[in-house]
């Protein structure tokens, strides 16, 4: 039988702008989570992914994320995306509606 004093279980706060989901505090090794919801026009800031590399599932709305200052990605309800490690990125709500997502990062392993 599975230990299940290990497994975390968190509830999305709806409504929440930034709710911090997993991280050392919260008991894991090395991923970090958290859950976003951005109002139209709202962005969450450029900002590096430094050493890791990150998903962002995206729950609800549609957006923009830019990378590097020179490229552009559109994102909808139902995608999944993936940022590399150093990458300068910044997530932008261009829809109508409430653009929600959940980041999910982890320390990326350096390839030879």
């Amino acid at each position: 039988m599975a230990d299940l004093s290990k497994v975390k279980i968190i509830k999305l706060v709806p409504g929440s702008k930034y709710q911090r989901l997993f991280n050392k505090d919260s008991g894991t090794s090395g991923i970090k989570a958290g859950h976003v919801i951005l109002k139209p026009g709202e962005e969450i800031g450029e900002h590096s992914t430094n050493e890791f590399e990150e998903a962002l599932v995206i729950l609800n709305g549609s957006g923009r994320v830019n990378i590097d200052k020179k490229d552009t990605a559109e994102i909808e309800k139902d995608m999944v995306l993936y940022i590399p490690p150093y990458t300068l990125h910044d997530v932008k709500n261009t829809g109508q509606g409430a653009l929600e997502y959940v980041f999910i990062t982890s320390y990326a392993e350096k390839k030879e």
